[in-house]
């Protein structure tokens, strides 16, 4: 269909000025068919792929509709997961940045229920949260929905995939009144549509079809590899690539772990995300991510539901997705804001007829590519450091090197043997670092890919694990956030700090002072 521009869809003049100062122009399919209906007040059912802009399209009605003179609950929005609730929540802030006495409140488990009480109390118009801690808040008697305009499910299809079907009826059931109801999905399977039969009157179906599903400045390529073999294709693809930030998608909790486990004992910054992880490590990991503290995030299809990173370079199927629909879902994740992606798929044995019908899907042509040898990665590592001399050759002053060559020239050297020596001489260093790094320390108990380090102050020189991560983030060139696990007893302490960093942190600690008190620090003896 055609594209609107917002100004064409009747919206306020606080909405539009929003609506602007966040660069958008024009609305997606998703947004021209849905907001008008929605204005209205009829009842709606949307189907729409994640990245279509589907949260504006639900949440400029709400924010709209609301009235900012009372402080009832006026808009109900239930998410499958804490990220998409937060995700939800950051977008109607965007939204309604000009509607100023128009207050939303994210509700989940996780953060203090007490906060969320007080909140209450002082009067929200538009609440976002997940169906557990909803239904806490219902039984308690603390969010009461005796005002209650909208009615929004969102991932619709997500929720009932994750066992909340129970969950939802007992909400929509505890909503007395009349009520604009609303369910947007990526899918539209039975329970959903037997959903909309209970509580929806006339729904306006909106539904937004794609002749191409997938981004087009995403590259797609898949490799077919031996399930025993994915590690190191995997390890290969990322070092010949080097991403800035990259997401590896498994299909079960514990091949997150597992991969998790392997990487970090190669020595790349990783962590995984899924849905066995408590809401403060799940946390721990996103900030890591969205900071770039990690480089690489493993994540399952239900835990990566929220993420919204616009520099996500690659997108790795390590195995491949059960649903075509995830498919899009996962490669959605790059290739954001104008930017370029790269999704790589790796198939094993018969997965290829599930590959088959992932392209027939998305109607797209995913290229089939060769394992890179180990011979190609360092080819692409040689460029790299080609590159990077040309670009000290165009910036820097070389007056002082140029007159050493020069007298090396002297000695009857030609100076393309000088720097293919030279050339060489950085490659051996780089090596040598990496294999001192891994083998220098031998088994300190740590968690793979870290160093365990022990230092001979603790309790009874007040010392805290914020003193000596405030130390090592001071005195080094580590980010706090990369140091791990900490141990504080009387009268010694051990750190985690990761193993490529060991000997630096070593180095520098040994001549410095936490909390004014001199200290000893070495490698810890395994536990």
């Amino acid at each position: 269909m055609q594209k609107k521009k917002f100004t064409e869809l009747n919206l306020s003049p606080e909405i539009n000025k929003a609506v602007e100062d966040m660069g958008f122009e024009e609305a997606t399919p998703i947004q021209s068919q849905a907001i008008p209906h929605l204005l209205t007040g009829k009842d709606v059912i949307g189907q729409a792929q994640t990245g279509t802009g589907k949260t504006a399209a639900f949440g400029i009605p709400v924010l709209e509709k609301v009235d900012p003179n009372s402080k009832d609950v006026q808009a109900l929005i239930l998410c499958p997961t804490r990220e998409l609730a937060i995700q939800v929540s950051e977008e109607l802030g965007r939204l309604g940045k000009y509607k100023n006495k128009i207050t939303t409140l994210p509700i989940y488990g996780g953060q203090s229920i007490g906060r969320q009480i007080k909140a209450l109390k002082k009067g929200v118009q538009v609440v976002i949260g997940t169906p557990g801690r909803l239904m806490d808040h219902m039984r308690r008697g603390t969010l009461k929905f005796d005002n209650l305009k909208m009615a929004i499910l969102d991932e619709a299809d997500e929720m009932l995939n994750m066992g909340f079907r129970d969950d939802i009826e007992t909400i929509l059931d505890g909503i007395k009144g009349k009520k604009q109801t609303i369910f947007f999905s990526a899918t539209m399977p039975k329970p959903i549509l037997k959903l909309r039969k209970k509580y929806q009157h006339n729904p306006e179906i909106v539904k937004v079809v794609h002749k191409k599903l997938t981004v087009p400045n995403i590259e797609q390529a898949y490799f077919e590899v031996n399930r025993s073999n994915k590690l190191n294709a995997l390890s290969r693809l990322i070092d010949m690539y080097d991403p800035k930030l990259s997401l590896v998608f498994c299909n079960t909790r514990k091949q997150v772990d597992e991969l998790v486990i392997q990487l970090q004992a190669r020595g790349y910054f990783v962590d995984g995300l899924h849905g066995g992880l408590s809401q403060p490590q799940r946390d721990r990991v996103m900030n890591k991510f969205k900071t770039a503290t990690i480089e690489i995030l493993v994540a399952t299809d239900v835990a990566a539901r929220g993420i919204d990173i616009n520099d996500i370079e690659m997108v790795f199927n390590y195995d491949i997705p059960q649903d075509e629909e995830y498919y899009v879902h996962r490669i959605g994740r790059t290739g954001r804001a104008g930017r370029k992606g790269k999704a790589f798929t790796f198939v094993s044995g018969k997965e290829i007829y599930k590959l088959k019908s992932i392209q027939k899907y998305t109607k797209t042509k995913i290229k089939r590519k060769k394992i890179p040898s180990a011979s190609d990665v360092e080819e692409v590592k040689l460029g790299l450091v080609l590159d990077s001399v040309a670009d000290i050759i165009e910036a820097d002053d070389l007056t002082k090197e140029t007159r050493l060559i020069e007298e090396q020239l002297e000695e009857d050297y030609v100076s393309i043997d000088i720097a293919a020596a030279l050339l060489k001489l950085v490659r051996e260093e780089e090596t040598q670092t990496d294999t001192e790094n891994v083998e220098y320390f031998g088994n300190t108990g740590a968690e793979p890919g870290m160093v365990r380090l022990f230092i001979n102050i603790g309790k009874k020189q007040h010392i805290s694990p914020g003193d000596i991560v405030g130390a090592i983030a001071g005195e080094t060139n580590i980010s706090g956030d990369l140091v791990g696990l900490i141990d504080v007893y009387d009268r010694y302490s051990f750190v985690e700090v990761p193993k490529e960093h060991g000997k630096e942190v070593l180095k520098i600690m040994k001549n410095t002072t936490i909390k004014g008190k001199s200290i000893d620090i070495e490698p810890a003896n395994p536990k």
